[in-house]
């Protein structure tokens, strides 16, 4: 086994493979920038490199440096994670001249599967079933504006190098291609060095279903089921799980079949992915295949019990597989929610800063399990498990440098509804603060009809969320309760004020039973009967039995209200709480029936007026800018591209207007909020 592993990546990944790390026995080497100078993984490794300056081009993808890492620590094998160079072939070749081990498949399947180019072209050489396309590099708009003519509309902009959405446009016409082929080329550049862009047919209603694989240097190779994940945003994944609610055991069987037919065929070893397009009809499409570990690896570990990392290390090292085909067993379900430094009531916008406040639900392990490849047991049927993989902790800093990704929440259950169920629990247990984040829209999707039936596409968030992520709508029943709880809650917290202003003389009885509850747009007149165990809280033509340990302060409540269970998140606000549950946040506000009469007579305050400005949505910096001073603009007219977290960002006018005023300049770091122009 090897002596010592440099991990040539930063953030969740690279914390995730020092663990497994560190369980087999081998010592770890971190290399980090210097925006990761503080950063968990540096925290966790045995050592730990400098490598350059903040921008992954001039640190974690500059080859040279990270092999003057391996000969300053004496490492003698190199896990790259995912994205930056695990799938360089330069960098595979330049290890092997090096005689340190890659974990990871050989440079010339990289080569062969790591372009998405030729990828296609050897899979439509092997007879596998491929989406129509261009396959030869693009040089420029005019000639991506003709090809995608000749393919037929829509079409995707696709990056050769490109991985985790970037360097991916869907172009729905002449001008979309015009567009976006330009800002597809940047990002690619950007994030891979790499710019070279092919096209093909977008196919309409498709769901994204991968078939991990696993092959040793032994001529054996495996498939470990399958990955939906078809819950996307910008190309980008955002939910996953395994098994897929849509496949039958003979369509899983075949897609896996030809997955580890697609592997042999390049002499593929490590861990990898084949990804295809299913329709409707559960015909599939192969897209590509990724010459590395994926983002959402976890859900198939969960439902297999193979720990995928120490599978690849073990192969890397020479050893054969432990599972045969026949071992492999899907046990379960297992679900996975990404948490995105993005705020989701701003168009997702990416979102840095400080986290002031980091507590993951505990992690619980519960399911399947094996021991080096071999089967223990299965997981305690009815029981469940949370998993979190991350790279952060509270009060370090969310970077614009990298990936807005800072944590995979992960479940498992016995079956889907009880996986889908402990993710519910686990995000309203979640606390994040001091950025923006998608921990509301990510429970929103927990509970969408379309989303827990199982009949979604690749397609679903643009389609159930064309407007962009206002928030949940509680239905009445959930907001009754919740009203409930806030009532009980803010008496305990009138008990203790009482209790502090030195009043402790039947203190009880100085706090009022009656109270009037308002939120989302509702107002609960509420009566309070209070015991040692708990409350009966009566509103709306009920009374309810509230039970909970919580006391003013806390900023999570787990509270038992009716019988069933309810998980708060709990800020302060004046004369109330700012509560937020199942994706809804609600300012309540608890008043005594003359304050609650005193408040309607209270005017409300409006919101200043920025129509006339160019707001910067995010911290950023900007690429171009696309119009001048004195000129006229119309609806949905680029007026200029904002690069943040590796992503190019249009801000088109919401109306025609006349530029009057242009206040940045390509070059110049905005934070959000900052005025770009004003208009007349």
């Amino acid at each position: 086994m090897f002596k010592k592993l440099l991990i040539a990546n930063r953030g969740e990944i690279a914390c995730r493979v020092i663990k497994t790390a560190k369980r087999m026995g081998i010592p770890t080497v971190a290399v980090y920038s210097d925006a990761d100078a503080q950063a968990l993984h540096v925290k966790m490794a045995d050592e730990a490199v400098h490598i350059g300056p903040p921008p992954a081009a001039e640190s974690y993808i500059v080859i040279d440096k990270i092999m003057a890492a391996i000969r300053e620590t004496g490492a003698d094998a190199v896990h790259p994670g995912y994205g930056f160079l695990s799938e360089n072939k330069a960098f595979a070749e330049a290890l092997e001249a090096e005689g340190v081990a890659f974990v990871g498949p050989p440079a010339s399947a990289i080569e062969a599967m790591g372009d998405k180019i030729t990828s296609k072209k050897i899979a439509a050489e092997a007879g596998v079933s491929t989406v129509p396309g261009h396959m030869g590099l693009i040089e420029d708009a005019a000639e991506a504006i003709r090809i995608s003519g000749e393919i037929g509309y829509p079409v995707m902009l696709k990056a050769s190098a490109g991985g985790g959405g970037k360097g991916m446009r869907i172009a729905w016409s002449e001008d979309e291609v015009a567009e976006g082929f330009q800002a597809s080329k940047n990002e690619a550049a950007s994030s891979f060095g790499d710019d070279r862009m092919f096209i093909e047919k977008f196919v309409t209603q498709p769901r994204h279903i991968e078939i991990q694989v696993l092959a040793d240097k032994h001529g054996n190779a495996i498939y470990l089921g399958e990955r939906e994940c078809s819950i996307q945003r910008r190309n980008q994944k955002v939910i996953e799980e395994a098994p897929s609610p849509f496949l039958d055991e003979a369509t899983r069987k075949a897609m896996g079949e030809e997955a580890v037919s697609l592997a042999k065929a390049v002499g593929y070893t490590s861990a990898g992915t084949v990804e295809f397009i299913v329709d409707g009809d559960r015909n599939f499409y192969f897209l590509e295949m990724n010459t590395r570990l994926q983002v959402e690896h976890p859900v198939t570990e969960l439902i297999t019990g193979v720990d995928l990392v120490e599978q690849m290390i073990r192969v890397a090292a020479g050893e054969k597989l432990a599972l045969a085909q026949d071992d492999v067993k899907l046990t379960g379900w297992a679900i996975e929610s990404r948490l995105y430094a993005e705020d989701p009531y701003r168009n997702f916008l990416p979102s840095i800063g400080r986290l002031t406040r980091y507590r993951p639900p505990v992690e619980v392990a519960a399911g399947p399990m094996l021991d080096n490849g071999k089967w223990l047991e299965e997981g305690p049927e009815g029981e469940t498990a949370v998993r979190n993989d991350t790279g952060v902790y509270e009060g370090g800093e969310i970077s614009m440098y990298y990936d807005p990704m800072i944590a995979k929440l992960c479940s498992w259950g016995p079956d889907r509804a009880t996986a889908l169920e402990a993710m519910r629990v686990a995000l309203d247990g979640f606390e994040v603060e001091g950025i923006g984040h998608n921990l509301p829209f990510l429970s929103a999707v927990m509970d969408h009809p379309k989303f827990t039936s199982g009949d979604m596409t690749t397609a679903f968030i643009a389609e159930e969320y064309p407007d962009g992520f206002h928030g949940v709508d509680l239905p009445d029943a959930e907001l009754i309760r919740v009203a409930a709880a806030a009532a009980a809650m803010h008496r305990v917290a009138e008990i203790r004020r009482t209790r502090v202003s030195g009043r402790m003389d039947n203190h009880e009885r100085r706090v009022g039973a009656d109270w009037v509850v308002t939120l989302a747009g509702q107002r609960f007149d509420v009566t309070i009967d209070a015991d040692h165990d708990g409350s009966d809280v009566t509103l709306a033509g009920q009374t309810l039995r509230v039970s909970s340990d919580w006391t003013p302060g806390d900023q999570l409540a787990r509270v038992d209200v009716g019988g069933q269970p309810l998980v708060l998140k709990v800020g302060k606000v004046p004369g109330g709480f700012r509560l937020r549950t199942r994706g809804a946040d609600l300012p309540v506000h608890i008043r005594t029936p003359r304050q609650a009469e005193l408040a309607d007579l209270m005017p409300i305050k409006e919101a200043p007026d920025t129509s006339k400005l160019l707001l910067c949505p995010m911290p950023g910096l900007i690429v171009k800018v696309d119009v001048e001073e004195g000129q006229e603009v119309q609806e949905g007219q680029a007026l200029c591209t904002v690069e943040a977290m590796k992503m190019e960002n249009i801000l088109r006018a919401e109306r025609k207007g006349i530029v009057q005023k242009i206040n940045a300049g390509a070059g110049d770091s905005l934070a959000v909020d900052d005025v770009i122009m004003e208009f007349e």
